[in-house]
Order: structure tokens, then C-alpha cells, then sequence
């Protein structure tokens, strides 16, 4: 199916370090897996693309996926009203959106993110998909699923370290064993205010601040939520004087944080 829709670049959001199941092909083309589904993204021009799903699976999973229904024409407008280093970045990330993913498939993704590039990111989530989450499809389109809680339990701190975790694999175990024997409710944690859900994460051994912050913006959608990490600091230290600026952009701080990280990762090619 094809659509029209402004403000919107899979490519750019494949490289923007948010997810890493995403990645992009020749022409643009973008193939983005999220569990058991998949879908590649074509750009056809004039803000067109064409999508290579069914109407249905369109409105079931992808449209909230990549946040669609939300107007970023409006955001981009917002940050050009902020600051100078901010109005800078958004401009460059323009189609940049903030993607709908699972809670659980974030946490594993953010857990294994500590100390690691998003190439050696994406090697250790695809190998771990490999490895735990089932096949899928036929013929030749055939992919892993994301593997859920009770598949890393099986795979064990050995075979997670097998897929590159490293010294991650125990912060896995302790999710997947919090997350299968119901102490951690990751579904019924969406109702729970920013201060809240926080600290519910951060109860999950390995989880930090950081690693909670990007949870929460990119698996529970909490737009006001801006993670620091190594880059982040650099731009609070190199460009608002040491001062962080998220405390003043409000309900779209998450969002901002995105444009003002990838700009300054881009930045540094």
C-alpha cells in the first residue's frame, strides 16, 4: 500500500539509535522487524512510500509503530522556537519519529546498549534472535522473532554470552525471570506515572537511569523523557554550557534529545 505522510524518514529513524531491528537497504528501503512481524518501507518520492503489508497489518501494527497519527510538522515547528543548537538539529532530523516499540523488547534492546556501538548493538540483538525467537515466514523472506522471557531463561547466562551479552547476560536473566514469574508487569507499568515507572525499572538489576529513561521514551512512549548518555553529556557540556536544557522543553524533551543525539552522532560520522 502506498501513502502519503509529511515529517517522515525510516531511514533516518533506522540510524537514529532508538531501535535495532531496523536497517536500511538499497534505494532507501527500509526492513523493520518488531517481534513476530515485519514490514520494508519504500520511498517513493514527494513524501510518498510504499508499504509491502495489507491494509489490515498496516493499521494493526504499523501505523501506531512508527507514530504516525502524531503531528511532528508541529514538533519540528516547536523546536525551531527553542534554542540555537536545538532549532539546528531538528532541522537536519527532520522525519525523525519516535517509534511505538514493545516495553520488553526495548528493555532487552537498552540492557545489552550499555557500553556497546549500535553496530555491535544490532550483531548482539540479531544474535540473540537467532539463537531464542522463532522462525518466521517462508520461502525467501524468512527472519527471527524477538525472543520473549521464557526463551532467554532457556538459553541461560551461558548461551547468552554466546550471542555477544557479555557481562550483561545476568541483567537478562534477572528481566526475563522478573518479567516471566509476574513480579515485573511490564503491560500493567503503562499505567503508572513518569516518576513511578522509573522507579519500577530501575528495581531491574543492571537498569540505571539511563538505560530506564530509554526504555520509557521508546517502549512506553513517555515523550518528556530524555536519557543522557556519553553524547548527550558532550552536547550539555559542549553547547549549553554545561546546563542540561530538557527540564525546559517540557512535554517533547524526549524527542528533542533525539534530534540534539543524533545530530551531534552524525556530526562525528
Amino acid at each position: 500500500m502506498d501513502l502519503t505522510i509529511p515529517c517522515f524518514d525510516p531511514a533516518l529513524i533506522a540510524r537514529s539509535g532508538q531501535c535495532f531491528r531496523m536497517c536500511e537497504g538499497k534505494g532507501g528501503v527500509v526492513t523493520a522487524l518488531a517481534g513476530p512481524d515485519r514490514v520494508r518501507v519504500r520511498p517513493l518520492g514527494a513524501e510518498r512510500f510504499r508499504f509491502d503489508c495489507t491494509p489490515e497489518d498496516f493499521e494493526r501494527r504499523w501505523r501506531a509503530y512508527f507514530d504516525l497519527d502524531t503531528d511532528y510538522e508541529a514538533i519540528q515547528r516547536e523546536a525551531a522556537g527553542q534554542d540555537e543548537p536545538l532549532a539546528r538539529a531538528a532541522c537536519a532530523c527532520r522525519g525523525l519519529r519516535i517509534l511505538r516499540q514493545d516495553p520488553w523488547e526495548t528493555l532487552v534492546c537498552f540492557l545489552i546498549s550499555q557500553r556497546k556501538s549500535i553496530p555491535a548493538i544490532r550483531s548482539c540483538v540479531e544474535a540473540l534472535c537467532a539463537r531464542c525467537g522463532a522462525k518466521v515466514g517462508r520461502g525467501r523472506v524468512r527472519y527471527f522473532a524477538f525472543p520473549g522471557p521464557e526463551d532467554l531463561l532457556g538459553a541461560g547466562e551461558r548461551g547468552l554470552r554466546a550471542c555477544g551479552a557479555g557481562y550483561r547476560a545476568p541483567y537478562l536473566l534477572d528481566a526475563a525471570r522478573r518479567v516471566a514469574d509476574g513480579r515485573t508487569d511490564l503491560a500493567a507499568m503503562a499505567a503508572l506515572p513518569d516518576d513511578a515507572l522509573l522507579e519500577q525499572l530501575e528495581a531491574i538489576h543492571g537498569v540505571g537511569v539511563k538505560v530506564a529513561s530509554c526504555v520509557m521514551l521508546f517502549g512506553y512512549h513517555r515523550l518528556a523523557s530524555a536519557p543522557v548518555d556519553v553524547w548527550i553529556r558532550r552536547v550539555i557540556d559542549e553547547d549549553y554550557g554545561g546546563r542540561s536544557p530538557f527540564p525546559a522543553y517540557g512535554a517533547h524533551a524526549g524527542i528533542f534529545q533525539q534530534y540534539l543525539f543524533y545530530g551531534r552522532i552524525a556530526q562525528k560520522g
